[in-house]
């Protein structure tokens, strides 16, 4: 089971109470926002790596996928 938490003073703080025994081991991994930032930010890593594709892919996507008329 999951639990979400934050940090207060060094320290994870769960948001629910919930009693775990003493010793238990647990993972924590921090949790992007993505607040405040556009798409082309999120997601700048992979914009551009597909090579080879045609001029009109955004406008005609489904043409090129699925074979629906060209716009």
């Amino acid at each position: 089971m999951a639990y979400r938490g934050h940090i207060q003073g060094g320290v994870v703080v769960l948001d629910d109470a919930v009693s775990l025994p003493d010793g238990t081991i647990v993972a924590v991994e921090p949790v992007e926002s993505g607040r405040g930032m556009t798409l082309a930010e999120r997601f700048k890593d992979i914009i551009g790596t597909v090579p080879d594709l045609p001029e009109d892919m955004a406008d005609n996507h489904d043409h090129y996928i699925h074979g629906t008329p060209k716009k």
